[in-house]
């Protein structure tokens, strides 16, 4: 088993596994399937939920028990994502933000060139931004080298559950970063989460996969699992792939040859 800790901007977390928080047929099973997931981060939408305090609201089931991510989830100008980062920070007392900035409300793409550029804005605040952006090694290199946090490319456009369409450009991003990098969207079962892993990646952030699951509380406890298995297999090293078979016992000293 690898655990290894697991640190962004300075703190460190046990789970490498993020789970949102929207979606879920009720809030008794969201609270099951974030505790089921080990995951110590969750993420909320600062423009969908409210950001006061009282007995059952979203803020007061989850403070203290889990870190909250805030994110700019809806927003698709620069300005926006800014004022609604920093809405944030006053309300929550927190600096970390998932910096979310579409383009295109058909794909939910990120609008990369206003991205780039909200994230350094961001920096330059003292918030700790982690970017939602493309599987786009040159874009990644922007926002780490920007001075954000972490970096989450996409796996497939949010909500699809396609899993992971570019894995060559996923292990690229890894393999390049200087900051962890967090697969995020696409997810749609915990082999996906395995293989977000396997390619190099920090950790998995997910949502509608766990969400949306017939059984959320199962299919949480899956990812996580999920992705502590595809860490060790990562850190394991497997086989060369070859394009002939290979007896893995000795051919030699057979009876009768």
């Amino acid at each position: 088993m690898v655990d290894d800790p697991f640190t962004i901007a300075g703190r460190t977390f046990t789970s490498r596994l993020f789970l949102g928080t929207s979606g879920y047929p009720n809030q008794q099973v969201m609270l099951e399937a974030l505790t089921a997931s080990g995951a110590e981060v969750a993420t909320v939408s600062i423009r969908r939920i409210s950001l006061e305090s009282y007995a059952e609201s979203m803020i007061d089931l989850l403070s203290g028990t889990w870190a909250l991510l805030p994110n700019t989830a809806g927003c698709m100008s620069r300005k926006d994502a800014v004022l609604t980062a920093q809405l944030a920070r006053e309300s929550l007392e927190t600096d970390w933000v998932k910096l979310e900035l579409i383009g295109d409300r058909e794909t939910l793409y990120p609008d990369v060139e206003q991205l780039v550029d909200a994230a350094r804005e961001l920096v330059n605040d003292g918030f700790q931004v982690l970017p939602y952006c493309t599987d786009d090694p040159v874009v990644c290199q922007k926002l780490a080298d920007a001075g954000c946090a972490a970096v989450m490319p996409l796996g497939a456009p949010i909500g699809t559950g396609i899993g992971i369409a570019n894995p060559y450009n996923i292990e690229l991003i890894a393999n390049r970063s200087h900051v962890p990098i967090i697969l995020d969207a696409g997810i749609g079962t915990a082999s996906d989460a395995t293989l977000a892993m396997e390619l190099g990646c920090d950790g998995v952030l997910l949502n509608t996969a766990v969400a949306k699951a017939l059984d959320p509380v199962l299919m949480a406890a899956s990812m996580r699992d999920a992705v502590a298995a595809g860490r060790a297999a990562r850190h394991a090293g497997r086989i060369p792939r070859k394009d002939h078979a290979e007896a893995s016992s000795p051919q030699l000293g057979l009876i009768g040859s």
